[in-house]
């Protein structure tokens, strides 16, 4: 076939595409409306037999079933081989403590590869790999060969096929001792990039890394790859040698970065999830070395903490935004459940996903890509849909990869809900092939013995092709370089990339290679060859001073990355000019150079300085100045705080940055000399920053003369509890009992933490029914040992009136600790027969399943609507509810741990968008089987001091000299770490079982509601 009618027949390929195009239905998704499924009921829906009549793709698409049940079930994780056999992780035996309403299936987990023999894009072969225990709720897979990398914490597994039977039959330990088993925020898949090497990433529940024989794996910096804030946190990404060797942790501070995503210049792309219900799950472009600030940087604090300037929208208040060394995100979308990522470099899809990013997001049952563009030294970009569950909303992507031919396979986990651990079915799972309409799966051969046949598998869309191409070039050396010429001299930019770094490894060319891409006009080529001269560890310096001055933002960014603890003597310079080019505004651009004078900022800050002393007073040097962590950005601070031509906003982003210093000597001083300002409020703040700092006479004079001033208020509280003023109980007696104070329970806590319950045992034995129920209700939100010991007795004492005490029981009773106390009394026989009733009511609604049977030992059991117990789920699954009845359900029983649009009360989960993420089915289960699903970040945990006091909650940080609880009814409370008894994690949710306490309507209603709530 001739070149010319080769073009003719691809353009009227084309136009006939796009008159197809043309005639379709787009929906609000921007996909193409599928009317199948809108005639189909539930049951229907849920058979492989109408998988995809629930489905909605982009146009020019077309999806088609390539495996389902019983093939395969609840795929975590896929790999595609060279081949193009899908390989899978199973998750069925996963938290069976957490799900013991679900069957466990006897046989162990397995790891399959489907195989369509036919090429009609249908599986038709199905092998088991591997089975056993051992892999149980695996969640990442990579394959090479006949060896397969397995993720499923503690372990990282090496499974091999020494036979070519495809059954593995020698397992070795990559890296052990990871946190996260049975939990999706552990360990996820390996992935091979363009460089020849392996990267990973952990969720925040790792804790560290161990190499194979037990031991800390130490980083290139010397560091130990432990996550306990010196210096890493939470959810870490890792670049490595295929033989272990340069582990590099690339970024830290992530919730549950779920998997890592590598495109052909060697840029690392990531989703991040949130806690649950917050609207703040995240793409990122993972500048390397950067923190992305789930936690405090300094101190591990949750990001509900309260601290200065903190940001107004709490899905980026989520992520510390406002604080100075936090990458900002590429993109926020909302609510969601992030799974899989992929980058595809192909070209059978439309052109928009061409060079993009694949992601599968679970919660809102979606397959997008997030089309980037360049912004400043990073990235922006939008939401792409390209495949959605819309009438069959169990359709749950785990995962996307690419396959040789250039179609995309979806895993489909399929389940009724996602995250919180719940399994809901046991018996489905799917896996979809997306590609234009008929096309067939035609996998190429691929011929690895030659360099021709190497670089045209190293073009392929296919990481599993290029990994087999990249190791046959590179064992071939200077021979095949006329082949990977081709792609170097030709037009294709990442080709041009994935070629540059095999020719820079060939020995004698390297630097050659290295400087040709540094003079190259495409910067995305000139950072590629940047980040290979650092991976080849060529002398640095005469390179970065060839870039520094770079036209590209972005280049200029790698180079403030390569200065990163480089200690020679023209570094501090290089940054300087660098610095010199910051605009003022890019967000990307600051935090590379803070990411480049990492323990080196005294030296860089000041021959920065040294050259912009007389011009400091520019938004661009402010900045500067907040991000620097130098000693002499501090009395610099100190005078933008003073000035009066600096804003509100800024006054308090300058004051938060004093928290990243660590020069407590010249912290005192320049907060000293804000206070002799006299401002107010500005006077407040630097009280506020002076916490733990001895203060001399005359500053303890000018703290109270501004105590006296802001008496009443949230500052004036803020200064009390920071300060510790024991004198004064007559201002925090007399707030807590203000009518209409919102800061009552947190003034009453803070009197009872300091002064002791005296004036609130006055108040309840011989103050009015009224005052006596109120200070009740306050040391309701104290909840300390003193406080239960005072509660005890009024309950106990017959002298007292009966409604006080029933009150006072039932206000106290509810939650673990109550529960606990009053289940020990009453089987002590301890409550008088006037109580029973009482207390046994209130095991009655436990979310412990054992103390809620305890009580119909002591309580009658009341009966439903109608006499019966709840009918079985399914069958009010299929009744349709009352939203606005519903509304009424939350407001009584919901609420007060929950917040949906605002109102309620902070402490579980937000449910402003639970709609689009919990089908009905998961909502009757969260509902009537709480512990089931407890939402990281929510465990409970009870805590006992020295001095007895107890409390429950969950964790908001932890550090050495303090742990913060958030506890019943939203408050926070912080106790001393060297006072702590005990803390112990508790083995049910927080949750009471809700169920139990309505009727049959009243939780169809309330669930109905919960179906209404949906992002807008």
């Amino acid at each position: 076939m001739t070149c010319s009618s080769s073009l003719r027949i691809a353009v009227l390929s084309c136009l006939l595409l796009m008159l197809s195009s043309c005639a379709e239905e787009v929906s609000e998704f921007g996909l193409v409306v599928n009317p199948a499924g809108a005639a189909l009921n539930d049951d229907q829906l849920r058979s492989n037999e109408h998988a995809l009549s629930g489905l909605e793709v982009a146009p020019g698409l077309e999806a088609t079933l390539f495996a389902s049940e019983p093939m395969i079930v609840n795929p975590t994780n896929m790999a595609i081989d060279d081949k193009g056999r899908v390989w899978v992780c199973e998750g069925i035996n996963y938290r069976p403590q957490l799900n013991p309403q679900n069957p466990v299936r006897e046989e162990p987990e397995r790891i399959i590869i489907l195989e369509d023999e036919d090429g009609d894009g249908v599986a038709d072969k199905r092998t088991v790999f591997y089975e056993g225990t051992d892999i149980n709720s695996a969640l990442g897979i990579w394959v090479m060969g006949q060896q397969a990398i397995v993720s499923v914490s503690p372990n990282i597994f090496l499974l091999t096929d020494e036979d070519g039977d495809d059954v593995a039959d020698k397992k070795e330990v990559l890296y052990t001792g990871i946190g996260g088993e049975q939990h999706d925020h552990g360990v996820h898949a390996f992935v091979f990039g363009p460089d020849g090497r392996f990267y990973f990433n952990v969720g925040n529940s790792s804790g560290q890394v161990l190499d194979a024989d037990g031991n800390v794996v130490i980083d290139m910096t010397g560091r130990p790859v432990v996550t306990d804030g010196n210096p890493y946190r939470q959810g870490l990404v890792f670049r490595v040698n295929p033989d272990g060797s340069d582990f590099e942790v690339l970024g830290h501070n992530f919730r549950n970065n779920y998997e890592v995503a590598v495109d052909s210049y060697g840029t690392l792309w990531q989703s991040d999830n949130d806690d649950d219900g917050n609207q703040a799950t995240r793409i990122n472009f993972v500048m390397e070395f950067g923190n992305y600030g789930f936690r405090d940087e300094m101190t591990g604090a949750n990001w509900r903490a309260r601290r200065t300037g903190m940001h107004d929208e709490i899905p980026k208040r989520h992520w510390h935004l406002n604080d100075p060394g936090v990458v900002p995100n590429v993109l926020q979308t909302g609510a969601g459940s992030p799974t899989g990522m992929a980058i595809y470099e192909g070209d059978l899809l439309p052109a928009q996903f061409h060079g993009q990013m694949l992601h599968t997001d679970a919660g809102p049952n979606v397959l997008r890509s997030y089309p980037v563009k360049d912004d400043g030294a990073g990235y922006s970009a939008e939401i792409v849909n390209i495949m959605k569950g819309i009438y069959d909303q169990w359709f749950r992507p785990s995962d996307v990869a690419v396959a040789p031919d250039g179609s995309i396979l979806v895993a489909d986990w399929y389940d009724p809900g996602v995250g919180g651990h719940q399994v809901g079915d046991l018996e489905k799972g799917r896996i979809f092939r997306l590609a234009p309409p008929r096309a067939n799966y035609d996998i190429p051969a691929f011929d690895y013995t030659t360099a021709e046949g190497a670089v045209d598998a190293l073009n392929n869309p296919n990481l599993a092709a290029r990994y087999h191409a990249w190791m046959a070039l590179k064992e071939m050396g200077a021979t095949a370089e006329p082949a990977l010429l081709s792609n170097w001299n030709g037009e294709d930019p990442r080709a041009r990339a994935r070629a540059l770094w095999l020719l820079g490894r060939m020995e004698g060319v390297s630097q050659g290679y290295v400087d040709q891409a540094l003079s190259d006009p495409d910067p995305n080529i000139r950072i590629t060859g940047l980040r290979l001269a650092r991976q080849l560890k060529l002398e640095l310096i005469p390179i970065l001073e060839k870039l520094v001055n770079d036209p590209s933002p972005q280049v200029r960014r790698e180079v403030a990355v390569a200065l990163r603890l480089n200690n020679s003597p023209e570094a501090p310079s290089l940054w300087a000019e660098l610095a010199s080019q910051y605009d003022g505004n890019d967000r990307w651009y600051l935090e590379a150079l803070g990411i480049g004078a990492e323990e080196q900022w005294d030296t860089f800050f000041a021959e920065w300085k040294k050259q912009n002393m007389e011009n400091w007073d520019t938004p661009a040097a402010k900045n500067i100045v907040w991000r620097s962590r130098s000693s002499e950005a501090i009395p610099m601070l100190a005078s933008l705080i003073k000035s009066p031509s600096t804003t509100e906003a800024d006054r308090k982003r300058y004051f938060r940055a004093f928290d990243f210093h660590t020069n407590e000597e010249a912290k005192v001083k320049e907060l000293d000399g804000i206070l002799a300002m006299g401002n107010l409020d500005i006077s407040v703040l630097a009280i506020e920053h002076l916490v733990g700092n001895t203060m001399g006479p005359d500053v303890q004079a000018e703290v109270y003369a501004i105590l006296n001033q802001v008496e009443g208020t949230e500052a004036y509280l803020n200064i009390v509890e920071r300060l510790e003023l024991k004198d004064q109980e007559e201002q925090l007696y007399a707030l807590a009992f203000a009518e209409d104070s919102d800061l009552a329970v947190r003034s009453a806590g803070l009197l009872v933490n300091l002064n002791g319950l005296e004036k609130f045992s006055d108040v309840i034995q011989n103050g009015s029914g009224e005052d006596a129920m109120q200070a009740i209700n306050l040391l309701r939100g104290v909840n300390s040992g003193p406080v239960w010991e005072a509660v005890t007795a009024l309950v106990m004492n017959p002298d007292t009136d009966l409604e006080l005490r029933k009150y006072t029981l039932s206000q106290f009773g509810p939650g673990w600790n109550g529960e606990r106390r009053i289940l020990a009394m009453l089987e002590e026989g301890a409550f008088p027969n006037e109580l029973k009733e009482t207390a046994a009511s209130i095991m009655y609604v436990s979310n412990n399943e054992g103390r809620r049977a305890k009580a119909a030992e002591y309580l009658d059991m009341p009966s439903l609507s109608g006499g019966e117990p709840l009918p079985p789920v399914q069958e009010m699954i299929a009744k349709d509810g009352d939203p606005a009845r519903g509304q009424e359900v939350f407001a009584q029983r919901c609420s007060i741990c929950h917040v949906v649009n605002g109102e309620g009360v902070d402490y579980g989960p937000a449910l402003s968008e639970i709609g689009g993420k919990l089908s009905r089915e998961a909502m009757y289960t969260s509902i009537l089987y709480p512990s089931a699903g407890v939402g990281f970040g929510y465990e409970g945990y009870m805590l006992e001091m020295n001095d007895g006091t107890q409390a429950v909650g969950y964790v908001l940080s932890r550090n050495d000299d303090e742990i913060q609880l958030r506890e019943a009814g939203g408050q926070t409370r912080t106790y001393e770490t060297n006072q702590l008894k005990t803390l112990e994690k508790m083995d049910q949710s927080l949750m009471p079982a809700l169920g139990s306490a309505m009727d049959e309507q009243q939780l169809i209603d309330l669930v109905s509601y919960l179906e209404s709530l949906v992002s807008m």
